[in-house]
């Protein structure tokens, strides 16, 4: 495991057995289960800083007395999670006064009490590299404490699932994604990727992260979750999702989320788009999708995200599982016993947002057993809603105190209660640091899968060869032929993109009629008749033809007579340099496939099966 100058205490104290107990029956008695008339109560939160120690017990006598102090729109609020925009707290974004009526992150802080917030580049809030996204945390955090009377702070959170999902570059250390790092079959090296991201995470002032995805990928033409998930086999993602959220929740110290319940993994439709139907039966779903997140419910996992779909046989009533009782409450509450927060998917996807307007879904995701509503469409509608349906009885209003409490505990019990600021000066210490860059490395050079080597063109010689880089990807493409050419290559790059016109197939055989050898990387050519058509037009030149998938290894399926085929998973700025050294023979294939690769259009023929995989 990496080295960390900050363990987490927080995360330490939630384990330590029969010390914990007791210092947990110390702590309900110094917060009290009895307190005096309001105006003379003292802040709990003072009261636990004294303490200095957050332990369960701890952090549950603590959650209880603000929840009881709290007024009704000071709780609502602890249940919204909203993007914010602008580089700063004090940024005044015409966007923001677009969609909050308020100028300012702060002033929306302030007037809605949120619980969190969530970066993305498009808000500009990652736009400055670690440090401004260190600062604008604590920029955050100040305005939550400042406007809140219990100095409740916010959570700051991201999906940073590595690969194809990954808010914040480099300087940042990356990684090549779930189903890379499942091809290694290393746990260890998982939870490794997990606790480095969360320490970098957690050192910009970043305290969750929406990872890691714990659906089981079984359906190859899945547009939304493909590599994303670690395998199509559930035991192995169930393996795999315990060992990151171990990473970032005890190593790290930061919060993790089991996403997309109760599994995204055989759909052909994108919940951002539209409204998916899973058609697994109760006795399919038991085998496929539960066993990685009974695990992440075993591991502990700080939070599990809904997803925005339909799946009759465990509710028929034909609304998205993010407002099902039956699933939300009876099933992942009651019958998993999961006691964590449940937070909704974003509820600006088309998933969730075509039977209801924007108050109804919050007041019925709450119905059906969420506990914190993700990205609210319209929050200057939804907060007074989730109001109204309280003082109306629709919702209990003990219903929403044990929401909030969940919400308060998991923000004590991972520390930022007590320590809810970074050290902006110290962040490049953390951030990127050439430990982590090694180990990244070091992983990632186990994730590539060699399928096929029939030509035996793999180790490349690529000393004095023309060597022609083409296919997917600007970036991807030419950072590739740099690595080539510095290992004594002479190389032309000839980008096509993923649906390249017959121009630039044109070019590229043309270009490819003078190379020794073709590297063609493909980006779901499955999918594309246009990438079809530029590897067949490729090998139909003669010069000897390395297929590279950058992202599903199903590329194959849609390639015949493909005699030299290379999967990464991933096109992450650590994986081209990597896949360099693996051509050129520095580093030799061992990656084994974690999903099965069946013949297109016909799932019952397995063309490479589960675990495959060749070395040189």
């Amino acid at each position: 495991m990496p080295c960390t100058d900050r363990p987490s205490t927080a995360r330490r104290g939630r384990r330590l057995g029969l010390a914990a107990v007791a210092t947990a029956a110390a702590g309900l008695v110094a917060l009290g289960a009895v307190q005096p008339a309001a105006a003379d109560r003292p802040n709990p939160t003072d009261q636990l800083k004294k303490r200095g120690v957050v332990t369960e017990g701890v952090c549950r006598a603590w959650s209880q007395q603000v929840t009881k102090q709290m007024t009704l729109e000071e709780k609502v609020g602890q249940l919204f999670i909203q993007e914010l925009y602008g580089p700063t707290a004090t940024t005044k974004d015409p966007r923001n006064v677009d969609f909050y009526g308020l100028e300012t992150p702060a002033e929306i802080i302030a007037k809605y009490h949120l619980g969190g917030a969530i970066y993305f580049a498009w808000t500009d809030s990652v736009a400055g590299g670690p440090q401004q996204i260190a600062g604008l945390s604590n920029g955050l955090q100040q305005a939550a404490l400042g406007a809140d009377r219990f100095d409740v702070p916010l959570q700051v959170a991201i999906d940073q699932e590595q690969g194809v999902v990954t808010r914040i570059g480099p300087p940042a250390t990356q990684f090549p994604g779930s189903m890379a790092v499942a091809a290694t079959r290393s746990t260890e090296d998982a939870r490794t990727a997990a606790a480095i991201t969360g320490e970098e995470l957690a050192a910009m002032g970043v305290n969750v992260n929406f990872a890691p995805d714990a659906d089981v990928n079984v359906n190859p033409q899945n547009p939304v979750i493909g590599v994303r998930s670690f395998s199509s086999d559930p035991e192995l993602a169930a393996d795999f999702v315990a060992a990151q959220v171990a990473g970032y929740q005890d190593d790290a110290g930061i919060a993790s989320s089991a996403k997309h319940f109760p599994g995204h993994g055989d759909t052909a439709t994108d919940s951002h788009t539209g409204l998916p139907l899973i058609t697994h039966t109760r006795e399919q779903w038991e085998q496929l999708d539960r066993p990685p997140f009974e695990a992440a419910i075993e591991a502990g996992a700080d939070m599990i995200m809904t997803a925005h779909l339909v799946m009759p046989a465990l509710d028929d009533s034909g609304v998205p599982a993010t407002l099902s009782k039956p699933i939300l409450t009876d099933l992942l509450r009651e019958e998993m016993g999961y006691e964590g927060v449940i937070v909704t998917d974003s509820l600006q996807m088309a998933g969730v947002r075509d039977m209801f307007d924007d108050a109804e879904i919050a007041v019925r995701a709450l119905e059906a057993g969420a506990d914190q509503l993700l990205m609210s469409s319209d929050l200057p509608v939804a907060y007074p809603a989730v109001v109204e349906a309280v003082q109306s009885g629709r919702l209990r209003e003990g219903d929403i105190d044990q929401k909030v409490k969940r919400v308060l505990q998991l923000k004590c019990t991972n520390g930022t209660v007590l320590d809810p600021m970074v050290d902006e000066s110290a962040v490049s210490q953390t951030v990127g640091a050439p430990e982590h860059r090694a180990e990244a490395d070091r992983i990632t050079d186990g994730t590539h899968t060699l399928l096929e080597n029939d030509a035996d063109l793999l180790p490349l010689q690529v000393g004095g060869q023309d060597v022609l880089v083409t296919g997917f990807g600007v970036s991807t493409t030419s950072t590739l032929a740099a690595e080539l050419a510095a290992r004594g290559a002479t190389t032309t790059v000839q980008e096509t993109g993923t649906a390249p016109n017959a121009t630039r197939i044109a070019a590229a055989v043309a270009a490819a009629e003078q190379a020794d050898t073709v590297v063609v990387l493909t980006n779901n050519a499955s999918t594309s008749a246009a990438q079809q058509r530029l590897v067949s037009q490729l090998q139909a030149t003669g010069t000897p033809v390395v297929v590279v998938a950058v992202r599903n290894p199903y590329d194959i399926a849609a390639l015949p007579g493909t005699e030299t085929y290379l999967t990464t998973y991933s096109y992450s700025p650590v994986t081209v340099p990597s896949l360099a050294r693996v051509l050129t023979g520095e580093v030799e294939p061992s990656g084994k496939l974690p999903v099965d690769i069946p013949a297109l259009g016909d799932p019952g023929t397995v063309l490479y099966p589960f675990g495959s995989g060749l070395g040189y």
